[in-house]
């Protein structure tokens, strides 16, 4: 289903992200917040958090049949706060609690 190859692996681990984090993050149900062409590219930018509930920013592109983790990165903390509103979550300073 992912398409990982060194390249992205090495770029998001850079971030302090592993490919794992960034997997859940599409699996658990992300805002997308915006959608770009960049290089002919249609690239997918996602807030969402992962199962130890740690909120990233996630921008994916198709590659076929496969989703490629373009970069995965810590949300800063007003995107934080964006996600915890839509998701009707309380947000008290890096975690996201339910209310």
């Amino acid at each position: 289903m992912f398409d990982w190859d060194s390249a992205n692996r090495k770029h998001v681990a850079e971030h302090g992200v592993k490919p794992s984090e960034a997997e859940e993050v599409i699996a658990n149900n992300p805002i997308d917040v915006e959608v770009q062409v960049r290089n002919g590219e249609e690239r997918t930018l996602q807030i969402g958090e992962t199962t130890a509930r740690r909120v990233l920013v996630v921008v994916t592109t198709w590659r076929g049949t496969r989703i490629r983790v373009v970069t995965a990165f810590p949300a800063p903390s007003k995107l934080r706060k964006f996600y915890a509103a839509r998701k009707g979550k309380k947000y008290e300073g890096k975690e996201i609690t339910d209310s």
